[in-house]
């Protein structure tokens, strides 16, 4: 592996090498570029890049947000590097991620920030150069806060049936052009919205911890308030996972990276109880997609030094493999219209005692993590009748398939049918004429089929 701390130029070097070495698995694609020019790269790997492959599970780790917390943007180069070379000689837990799993890797979100450290190096970029973006952006405050207007509408007791519990929209003010929002975040909203991701992580540095939504405070005065989310058992499960793994947070003889213990409570925290965060991308991500996310600290060091970076990567080697090898928890399935077996896209999966929902997507297959238990899981979509059954999840490595086939409703099915029947009917009308009224060569039927066609 490349150890090393790779500038702008460095580090689009390396993610084509790896993309000539694995041509089959891989494809470098940028999501935008940052304030002053510079592409957001992303390494896509899989046994078919560049396709969404029904029922597999996407996910992403972004590093680099805060630019000069380098480890994150070193380890992901690393894991690319890592994935390819196993591939190839045949290691069958990297064969099964990469066949399973569409993965994709953003390892420098903040490029601008990054380069303003790197030119000072690791020791002398102190502890805040280049953690904001040229135009002085925090990107882990510049997301819209989708938690005032849940929790505003929790207290109201509007939730779920006059305000969604998910897929929150975002405020019309935040889309305006002149809004403070960085180019960098709208890169990673629409990245986002685009990719029907279920797991993420984001890396930072300066602490070792991970730490688990919500990142904000419910009450909007507290610094430090425990505010879990209705997901809340599967993401200590999620942070757990990558703390216990890694080999950095379990050395009991460490020492604290700053006056905060958190080996006390096994490496993991509640963000907001921590610190609130106003504007996270973890609580963005949970509340506006499908996608659950935590943020992982992973060293004290800000920017350690390159000779630190080998032992840097056996620490967090088996973290960043087991972590994505959670898209194999929970249930999984394809929501099909009975009649057509066509997917149906948006169609909203709830489980029965969880007050988050999530969505299809466009296929209609839907990923829904959760810890092993039995649930009642519902789903439901416009025009159809909901359908509810049982799924078990167990503590195998696989996840638990349920699918379902919902029945269109009386409006919908009739709808459907005159849908079709104009379809049908189209070129046989317009040799009849172009108006309505021309349908009266037709046979009675088709002449009835015909008019009411026009009429929808």
């Amino acid at each position: 592996l490349d150890f090393g701390h790779h500038n702008y130029k460095g580090m689009r070097k390396l993610m084509k090498k790896v993309n000539e070495a694995c041509p089959n698995i891989t494809r470098v694609y940028s999501i935008g570029k940052s304030y002053l020019g510079l592409k957001m790269y992303v390494m896509e790997i899989s046994d078919n890049p560049g396709q969404h492959e029904v029922g597999e599970p996407e996910f992403r780790y972004v590093a680099g947000m805060h630019g000069n917390e380098v480890l994150g943007r070193e380890l992901l180069l690393n894991l690319m590097e890592y994935l390819c070379h196993e591939y190839k000689q045949g290691n069958p837990r990297v064969r099964r991620l990469v066949t399973e799993t569409r993965i994709h890797l953003l390892p420098s979100m903040n490029p601008d920030g990054y380069e303003t450290a790197y030119k000072l190096g690791s020791e002398l970029s102190g502890w805040a150069l280049g953690r904001w973006t040229y135009e002085g952006f925090d990107l882990n405050h510049n997301f819209a806060d989708l938690n005032t207007a849940l929790w505003d509408a929790e207290d109201n007791e509007m939730v779920p049936h006059q305000f969604p519990n998910h897929y929150i929209p975002i405020p019309e003010s935040y889309t305006y052009p002149n809004a403070t929002v960085a180019p960098e975040t709208r890169a990673v909203i629409s990245w986002m919205q685009r990719y029907p991701f279920m797991l993420s992580a984001n890396l930072h540095g300066g602490e070792l911890v991970v730490t688990y939504p919500f990142d904000m405070t419910r009450t909007y005065w507290k610094a430090q308030e425990l505010t879990p989310t209705a997901d809340d058992a599967v993401f200590r499960w999620l942070a757990t996972v990558y703390a216990a793994s890694n080999l950095a947070m379990v050395d009991d003889d460490r020492r604290l990276c700053h006056y905060d213990d958190f080996m006390r409570s096994g490496n993991i925290i509640n963000g907001a109880n921590w610190h609130t965060v106003p504007g996270s991308m973890n609580d963005f991500s949970y509340l506006h997609t499908n996608c659950f996310e935590i943020t992982v600290e992973l060293s004290c060091d800000k920017f350690p030094h390159e000779s630190e970076l080998p032992q840097e990567w056996e620490n967090n080697k088996e973290s960043l493999l087991l972590y994505m090898e959670q898209t194999r928890r929970g249930i999984k399935g394809v929501v099909r219209d009975k009649d057509t077996e066509e997917g149906i896209a948006d169609a909203i999966i709830s489980v029965d005692g969880i007050n988050h929902d999530i969505r299809t997507a466009f296929d209609g297959d839907y990923w829904r993590l959760l810890n092993p238990g039995e649930y009642e899981v519902t789903a439901a979509a416009e025009g159809y009748h909901p359908v509810t059954r049982s799924c078990r999840v167990s503590y195998e490595d696989n996840p638990t398939i349920c699918d379902f086939r919902l029945t269109k409703t009386p409006k919908q099915r009739l709808c459907s049918w005159w849908k079709a029947a104009w379809m049908r009917l189209f070129l046989e009308s317009s040799l009849a004429g172009s108006h309505p009224a021309a349908a009266a060569a037709l046979p009675l039927p088709r002449q009835l089929a015909v008019t009411l066609a026009y009429s929808f």
